[in-house]
């Protein structure tokens, strides 16, 4: 009889080598695209300082161009105007941060915490970002400023408060008013009194105030703006902060 393999003692088949990765290199961006970024993002840093300090009337292009180290007519390869780089600021500064707050309250239910974190973060973004800061103070209020971004979140924001009977707002507009005007004040009074190193910073001491748990102390007076008790709106107001990771950009 034909002798059987014991299976026990058969020789299996040898386990293949495992195949290293094949380094896959990395596509460079090709120089002129990359010039060409780094131009238009000279551009707009240049003009935020300047329109923050002076307001897009009061700033001509040929200050954009030489705050920028660019030729005049760089310009207008990459902006038609001073008005459509002056727009896209502003969706930088109000649309952009406004998404960012939208992730960060994504979690929250209640109308109050989110009117609260949205206040700590915009007066800590100031504090970190000051040129950001001086154009919001300056912009604010404009008319796509409100009509938009920061200001349209606000509006709904302190609208599902008041929908939700978690806020006593006999004017909702008056009351979008109280609120936006304090954010704006205590930013600026951030920049000029608060932040280390603030140029007006030994006045605060002169009146016999300090700048301690500044965000903290908006957001928990604008609360009681709102109609919250000053226990339960300071208490709010010290929660610790909800973090988002910013999405991750692909081609």
């Amino acid at each position: 009889m034909p002798k059987t393999a014991n299976p026990r003692t058969a020789k299996r088949p040898g386990r293949a080598a495992p195949v290293a990765p094949v380094a896959v290199p990395e596509e460079r961006e090709p120089r002129g695209a990359r010039r060409k970024r780094e131009t238009r993002g000279r551009l707009l840093d240049a003009a935020l300082r300047l329109m923050a300090e002076k307001g897009m009337e009061g700033v001509a292009i040929n200050e954009i161009t030489e705050a920028a180290d660019v030729g005049f007519g760089s310009f207008y390869n990459h902006f038609e105007s001073k008005e459509a780089i002056y727009a896209i600021l502003v969706d930088n500064v109000f649309e952009d941060f406004a998404d960012m707050l939208d992730r960060l309250a994504s979690g929250l239910s209640d109308p109050a915490e989110v009117i609260s974190v949205s206040v700590r973060h915009t007066v800590m973004r100031a504090r970190r970002d000051p040129v950001w800061g001086r154009f919001l103070i300056r912009e604010g209020f404009s008319a796509r400023a409100m009509s938009r971004g920061l200001g349209q979140r606000l509006l709904r924001d302190i609208g599902n408060g008041i929908a939700a009977k978690r806020f006593v707002v006999a004017d909702p507009f008056i009351g979008f008013l109280s609120v936006g005007g304090t954010v704006l004040c205590a930013i600026a009074a951030e920049l000029n009194f608060v932040a280390p190193g603030a140029p007006a910073a030994g006045v605060l001491k002169e009146l016999g105030f300090n700048g301690e748990h500044f965000p903290e102390r908006t957001a928990a007076t604008l609360l009681q703006t709102l109609g919250l008790k000053r226990a339960e709106a300071e208490k709010i107001a010290s929660r610790p902060l909800p973090l988002v990771q910013e999405p991750v950009e692909t081609d």
